[in-house]
């Protein structure tokens, strides 16, 4: 498998110093990384005449240097958001612009609707942004995170009710502990569907110790961390992966409290022992 970065993993670097994205691409090559992938571009890091001439900068930068940005991921709420298929359009565009083969989107923030009327009222609508996708060259897909349609079998019934050849999962497999569920019962139901995965770790407690910790959806306590040092079993999740034919990008994203860019690096040196 090829191992990438996402941009969201520097967030804590990037904060600190002011790093713009053609930092982090220098970054993510100087250590090892595969490739890259960006989460909805911001004019406020790095300034552009405008989203789509930010993006033609950090390919061209991208292609420079020898790093390809495996994927865009982007915020969405096809609830409450208005005329989201139009504007995910857009952002397919970007896509296409930076060379990223998949985008990813959310379905909804909302929690207080039941998740099998929130498929029922979206699935048309994300069908109808996959299509969009296919005629520029992108696939688009939904990651299991949100609370509500994080559990395996909720997403299986997302992409099964979308029904696109062009659609799929985006498999995060520190993802399901937020919704109490163990990785490795999710990883089997998901993997058949994935174009695109994350390795994510978390600390795991019964209750909740403090700062940096948030709750499950149930209740129990996550703290992200190393990938490699937390309770995800990584590498079995990497074999369910391979067992279901997928042998596509895998992003590392770090989200917690050690200091960044040596967490980085030891994540990465571990997601190259646990792939090869």
């Amino acid at each position: 498998m090829k191992i990438g970065v996402s941009s969201y993993s520097f967030a804590r670097y990037m904060k600190h110093t002011g790093a713009n994205y053609c930092k982090i691409c220098d970054l993510a090559r100087e250590m090892g990384f595969d490739g890259i992938e960006f989460i909805d571009l911001d004019l406020g890091v790095q300034p552009a005449k405008d989203v789509p001439a930010l993006a033609a900068e950090i390919r061209a930068h991208c292609d420079e240097i020898g790093l390809p940005i495996a994927a865009y991921t982007v915020h969405a709420d096809f609830i409450d958001g208005a005329d989201e298929v139009e504007r995910l359009k857009r952002q397919v565009d970007v896509a296409a612009v930076l060379g990223a083969p998949v985008m990813r989107h959310d379905v909804t923030w909302r929690r207080d609707i039941p998740w099998r009327e929130i498929i029922a009222r979206t699935a048309a609508d994300i069908r109808a942004v996959a299509e969009y996708a296919q005629g520029r060259g992108v696939r688009t897909c939904t990651e299991n995170h949100g609370y509500v349609l994080q559990d395996a079998h909720r997403v299986e019934a997302l992409m099964l009710a979308v029904n696109h050849p062009n659609y799929g999962w985006l498999v995060d497999m520190g993802n399901f502990l937020c919704a109490d569920e163990p990785p490795m019962h999710a990883l089997p139901i998901a993997a058949p569907y994935a174009v695109h995965a994350h390795a994510k770790d978390f600390l795991l407690k019964r209750e909740n110790p403090g700062e940096g910790w948030f709750p499950t959806r149930n209740g129990w306590s996550l703290r992200g961390t190393i990938v490699g040092h937390g309770v995800v079993p990584i590498r079995d999740c990497v074999a369910a992966l391979r067992s279901a034919g997928y042998d596509g990008w895998l992003s590392l994203e770090f989200e917690g409290m050690e200091e960044n860019l040596t967490a980085l690096r030891c994540g990465l040196a571990y997601l190259r022992g646990a792939t090869t």
